[in-house]
């Protein structure tokens, strides 16, 4: 139980129990829990994972706090006085605090309807939970893209992102994000990306499932999957918004003269040139 603003994406199902939630978690969905609400997230039988976008770099140590370490720090005689129950009943409050209350083993939780518990408050305005794998894909040549951002979901006023699944042989194409930085978790597969940084500055990465990637701001990258599975992975940013460009697109829509001039390309090759954002290219 703690105190914090953050986007999960569990993995496998789970609870999450805030002041203004109460949801079963199914996979593949987000959720956006803000700044400032308190929140439990209990995983199923199969357990939990959560790769989480957080709002605040500084969160783990700086920004986010626990109400065993708010309860183990705070003297008996308040609790008591606080909450109008005799010091006694705070005698086995845990001291463990750093090593084991961060994510520990408890219960599996029973039906959502048991565990409901109904607030006099009205009800929340915009759920916080949104099904990305419901959502239709854009389908393209090389893979799909699922897109999240406060446009279908919104709640999520400070955080976009975009599933990305680029098939054997494809690469999500050449782009740059004119809004903010990009982080990435990788879900399954490999994938090779190569940031240009200009000025003769660019850098290539390999990853794996499980790797975080970054991207900063306006930087032209591309992403290709290495391997001989399908390539997922979440496109994070800190916006109200996904935005993208496509360096194909913003050629073919750019007076033709222009082009030519600065790479020397020929008809042929212009006429090459995608007027529709390709998103994720298929292998030639």
């Amino acid at each position: 139980m703690g105190v914090h603003a953050r986007w999960p994406c569990p993995a496998h199902c789970c609870r999450c129990t805030g002041t203004k939630l109460h949801r079963r978690r199914r996979c593949g969905g987000s959720m956006e829990l803000p700044c400032g609400d308190p929140a439990l997230d209990p995983g199923t039988q199969r357990g939990l994972r959560v790769p989480a976008r957080f709002r605040q770099w500084q969160l783990l140590r700086e920004r986010d706090f626990l109400i065993t370490d708010w309860f183990a720090h705070t003297p008996r005689e308040v609790l008591a006085k606080n909450f109008g129950l005799p010091e006694s009943a705070f005698a086995n409050i845990p001291t463990d605090v750093e090593r084991r209350r961060w994510i520990f083993a408890g219960e599996v939780p029973g039906p959502i309807a048991a565990d409901t518990v109904k607030s006099p408050a009205v009800t929340v305005p915009s759920p916080y939970i949104y099904r990305l794998l419901a959502q239709e894909p854009v389908k393209v040549a090389g893979g799909r893209v699922r897109i999240v951002d406060s446009h279908n979901f919104p709640a999520a006023t400070t955080i976009a992102a975009a599933l990305v699944e680029v098939e054997p042989g494809g690469l999500r194409e050449l782009h740059w994000h004119p809004n903010t930085d990009e982080w990435q978790y990788y879900i399954n597969g490999s994938g090779r990306m190569t940031v240009f940084a200009s000025s003769g500055r660019a850098r290539t990465f390999d990853y794996q499932a499980g790797d975080v990637g970054f991207v900063p701001f306006a930087m032209g990258h591309y992403i290709g999957n290495t391997g001989t599975e399908t390539l997922r992975f979440l496109e994070m940013f800190r916006s109200s918004y996904f935005a993208d460009v496509s360096l194909n697109q913003w050629m073919a829509l750019t007076t033709p003269k222009l082009v030519q001039a600065h790479l020397n390309l020929d008809q042929q090759t212009m006429a090459a040139l995608s007027k529709d954002k390709p998103v994720i290219v298929g292998p030639l």
